[in-house]
């Protein structure tokens, strides 16, 4: 595992609104990219149940969710965190009333909602979305983190 610029947190928070698609996949991603050496950690503002499509595109690139239970920020049970990646504008604001109390990094990537298009779409364009999300967010933290391991998506 190699680090971009020094820049080496060992415990990363991704936030996003109810911790159901973009913050569960970017821990997963941070988690498996670096073999679990990070404590790596998500949740959401609001709660938010469980998504199938998020299981079905994780598993396409040998990524287990099943494990994953939606959670809010006061759900944590630790939070003592170097860096809080926010996915959402409204985990964004949230994580900056976080650094009122804690000294904590801040960064915001924004990131697209795919279950929109689950409203809407048929399950093809769904998991188009989700693979979309999924890929960009693999290929960010990749760059990010400064991480080598698995192919670029």
């Amino acid at each position: 595992m190699a680090w971009g610029a020094g820049d080496a947190p060992r415990a990363v928070l991704f936030a996003c609104t109810m911790n159901v698609v973009r913050s569960p996949m970017a821990a997963a991603i941070l988690r498996h990219l670096t073999q679990q050496r990070v404590y790596v950690e998500s949740a959401g503002i609001r709660a938010g149940e469980r998504d199938p499509f998020v299981d079905a595109v994780m598993n396409e690139i040998g990524i287990d969710m099943k494990l994953h239970r939606p959670r809010t920020l006061r759900e944590l049970d630790d939070t003592t965190f170097d860096l809080i990646v926010t996915l959402s504008p409204e985990a964004h604001h949230q994580a900056l009333e976080l650094t009122r109390t804690m000294a904590v990094e801040v960064e915001y990537w924004p990131t697209f909602d795919a279950s929109i298009v689950a409203e809407t779409g048929s399950r093809e364009q769904v998991l188009e979305a989700y693979r979309g999300v999924r890929d960009s967010l693999f290929n960010r933290i990749k760059q990010r983190f400064g991480l080598a391991g698995g192919p670029s998506v």
